[in-house]
């Protein structure tokens, strides 16, 4: 995969619980982690006395991080609307040369800072809430 344009991995909102989705705006910098846990079966029948692990046994979780800049108020609102609601609506993740990322996610953490000459600035954290689909580029 050659090199791709940081600015190009996007995160969508579910704006209406519709499949209308809006890039979440004034995002500067994204993280999507994606993790998926191990079960141990080793025993002492394991060849050579070396870990076995079950296959497609462990939990599989997704968690994304943004920050940026207040730019937009609907997707400021939703935001704040899913995290107070404690709601888990769809959101898609835009991983350029990747692929899209789809499903429900919880809205973990918003923090808010600004200092008095800058700009006001927002963290965002999310962690999966169910099964994701994933849509690979052709």
């Amino acid at each position: 995969m050659a090199a791709q344009n940081g600015k190009d991995l996007l995160v969508k909102i579910d704006m209406t619980g519709g499949g209308m989705f809006e890039t979440a705006a004034g995002l500067r910098a994204t993280r999507i982690s994606l993790n998926a846990e191990t079960v141990d079966v080793t025993s002492l029948e394991s060849e050579g006395g070396w870990r076995e692990l079950l296959g497609g046994a462990g939990v599989k979780t997704a968690a994304i991080s943004g920050s940026g800049v207040f730019k937009d108020d609907a997707t400021d609102e939703r935001a704040r609307q899913i995290f107070f609601d404690g709601e888990t609506p769809d959101f898609q993740v835009i991983v350029p040369g990747f692929g899209t990322l789809e499903g429900p996610f919880q809205i973990t953490a918003i923090e808010y800072a600004g200092s008095y000459n800058g700009e006001a600035t927002y963290e965002l954290s999310l962690a999966s809430a169910g099964a994701l689909n994933f849509v690979a580029l052709i």
